[in-house]
Order: structure tokens, then sequence, then C-alpha cells
């Protein structure tokens, strides 16, 4: 039986459907890395939020592990380059909380706009502070968002409907896919020249750790507000922190921040115009709901079924193509086993060859399929669709692909030589 452990308080709904498929499902809290390399012996599969962190020992620790399923969309806290080398899945829930982000990410902006976290501390406390936090009007005023996918479109949105202007900074967009939201596609020197708030949606990686920084802040216009609902450590919060010192930024609204939970003393905590939450942004009880039984789908899939959905480090297909290339997985590899049991000597190149209706679809998953065949006659380390390639490449393997419609006849071919 396929085992799973589960952490991070996963909704219930999640664990229930993972039982129900027949695997053996061990629930627990957050675990620090120890903790959780303690338990990993025997596990097939593992299932993280936010706040545990699948580093390069734990899934060094993982010899059996498969998968790795994160309930959300950000990965960073996945060793995903250690996962790769090992061969394990990394997949994600992409969209199952867009819409919590989105809610709370104009939540918070119009808490900034107007004082309201701090007029109600005041009042609580017995302070009666009208005047003091006096707000501003988000009618007419113009919105930056940095980052237009699944999240930035829906707080466009939203913030549309609010008689917001909204602008928008993505490299990756087209123009004319801002058009059609109603939103102006500018560049970013534009956005920070322009924008009242600006709003972060962008992932982190080693390209946008610390994008805005000291240097952007001071090309922004005067007492821009900032909301960051997307990952810590996009924002430098040493930088904000004396931008909003000096009144060069009027305020922040934060959801996440590089080290969670947020030491005490931290500079940002004792500035009034900064907001906080903990990491709420998608904290519903339908958006935890979605993505639990989202990646509980996923992840039996993938140990009971090979079916592979969201993976960050792998080609991946909807169900009705796997379905359609089933056969084709099972035939390529073993064209590879077959192939590396005839070679003699170093391998340099390896050819495959996809004709006809095979050529119509996806070919990268089908490579990987024959690569793991080839690699795991020849190899004692273990091959999987995730590692083959990067296997491959390490061995000094070439491979070539080509696609045509011909097929000699057939209504699909699948060739392949050495």
């Amino acid at each position: 039986m396929k085992r799973v452990l589960v952490t991070d308080g996963l909704s219930p709904v999640g664990v229930d459907y993972l039982r129900k498929e027949g695997l053996e499902v061990d629930t627990v809290p957050t675990l620090d890395e120890a903790g959780l390399v303690a338990r990993l012996r025997g596990l097939h599969g593992l299932i993280v939020r936010s706040a545990t962190k699948v580093t390069r020992a734990v899934v060094e620790a993982g010899r059996d592990l498969v998968v790795i399923g994160r309930a959300g969309a950000g990965v960073d806290n996945i060793d995903v380059d250690a996962a790769t080398e090992r061969g394990v899945i990394v997949m994600n829930t992409p969209g199952g909380n867009t819409i919590a982000v989105a809610e709370h990410t104009i939540g918070l902006l119009l808490a900034l706009a107007r004082n309201l976290p701090q007029a109600h501390g005041a009042l609580k406390a017995g302070r009666w502070e009208k005047s003091r936090y006096a707000g501003v009007e988000v009618y007419n005023k113009v919105l930056g968002v940095v980052g237009l996918g699944r999240i930035g479109s829906e707080v466009a949105r939203r913030a549309l409907g609010l008689s917001l202007k909204v602008i928008a900074y993505d490299p990756y967009l087209p123009r004319e896919a801002a058009e059609r939201l109603g939103v102006e596609s500018v560049e970013l020197d534009d956005l920070f020249q322009r924008s009242d708030f600006i709003s972060i949606h962008t992932p982190l990686s080693k390209d946008t750790r610390n994008f805005l920084d000291e240097a952007q802040f001071a090309r922004m216009k005067a007492g821009v507000r900032i909301i960051n609902c997307a990952r810590g450590g996009v924002v430098n919060e040493a930088a904000l922190a004396a931008a909003i010192r000096a009144g060069r930024v009027g305020g922040a609204a934060l959801d996440v921040f590089e080290q969670e939970p947020l030491p005490a003393g931290h500079p940002l905590l004792g500035l009034d115009q900064v907001i906080v939450t903990p990491h709420l942004a998608a904290s519903t009880e339908e958006a935890q709901s979605t993505v639990a039984l989202a990646i509980a789908e996923q992840v039996a899939a993938a140990l009971l079924r090979g079916m592979v959905l969201n993976a960050v480090n792998m080609p991946s297909a909807d169900a009705e193509t796997l379905r359609e290339l089933a056969p084709y997985f099972t035939l390529a590899e073993r064209l590879g086993s077959f192939l590396a049991q005839l070679a003699e000597g170093r391998m340099a190149e390896a050819r495959l060859a996809y004709g006809g209706g095979l050529a119509e679809h996806p070919t990268d998953a089908l490579t990987l399929a024959f690569l793991r065949g080839l690699l795991n006659v020849i190899l004692e380390e273990r091959v999987t669709d995730v590692n083959a390639a990067l296997v491959a490449r390490a061995r000094g393997l070439r491979v070539v692909e080509t696609s045509t419609p011909d097929s000699g006849g057939f209504a699909s071919l699948l060739g392949a030589t050495l």
C-alpha cells in the first residue's frame, strides 16, 4: 500500500479523499527539517502547504518518495532542484486559491486607503481619533499590477469595479491580453511613475527576489502605497521601511514576509502606516477545501495511476491526452529498454521519430518515458520521468526528436535509434 504524509493542517476533505482511494495517510502538524526527515522512511507521497520547508536534506531522506504535493501555487518552500535530481515529482495547485487571494488583496487595498486597522485599534484602545485617520478615496486612482496572471487578473477585474484605473506590467503577457481585461499594459518605469497603489503578483525566484528595493522605491510616485499578497522576499522589507520613514512611500499592506512568522521587533511592525496579516490571503474555507481536494486528487493519480498533472519539474498533460497516449508510454519505455540491451559501448545520441497522429500531440512526456526505459537498464540510480533528461545530459547523451505527419501507412508511428 502506498503511504502519504500530510502536514500543515490540510483540509480534511483532502485527507478523506486520499483514504477513499486506498492510500495509507499519516497527518502531522507543521514539522521542522529534523522532524520531517525522521518520518519519511517508507513514504511515497508528501503533501505540504506553505509552512513546512521541504529542503534538500528532506528530499534526500525520502528514498521512496515519488511525489511532493503543494496545496497552493507557490513552491518556494520546496527544493525543486533537489527533487528533480532525485526523480521526485513536485506538483502544485495553481488557481485553487485565486479568488481568495484576489479578494484579500482588494481588502488590504481598501484598508490601506482608509486606515481601517489603525482606526479600529485606536477605538478599541479607548481613543477617538477621527481626524488622525482620514484616508483617501480609491475612485479614479491608478492601481499598478505587477504580474497579470491568474491572481493579478482577478485583482484587476475587482479594481475596475471600484473605478480604479488599472495599469499592468507583465513581460510575459501579450499587450492584447491585458487590453481584453480593460487593463493598460505598460513598462515598469511607467507603472512606477503613475501608480497610486502597486500590487505585487509575481512568484519568488532568483530574478524576483528583492524586486522592489531602495532603487525601485526611489523611482516611484511620491506617496505610493504598496500591497503584497504574493511571496515574501519579493519586497525588500528593510528598504520598504526606510522608504516609509522617509515619506517616499505612503504606506504598505503585506500578507507575506521573507521570514515567517514575522519576528518581534521587525522594523515594519513599528510603523503605523503598515498593515500586516499573517499569510492569510489563501485562508478561506472555500480555497482551502478546493486546493486540498485538488492536490489529493493529483497525488493519488500520480501514485496509483501514473497520471501527472500540474507538475512544476516535468511535462504534464490533461487526463484526455494521457488516456490517448497511454499505450505509447509503455511502447516508448520498452523501446528504450530494448535498445539499451542491444547497445555496445558509450551511447552518444538517441533519435526519436514521431509520425502520424502521434505527432499531433505534445511528445515531451513520451521522450522522457523512452529515456527512463533506456537509462534504468544501465544505471543503478533511480531514473524517473522527472530526472531522465537531467541524467541523460549529465552522461553526454544527446536526444534528437523529429515529428512528421508521414507515418508510413500507420495511424501513428514511434521509432527510436541509438
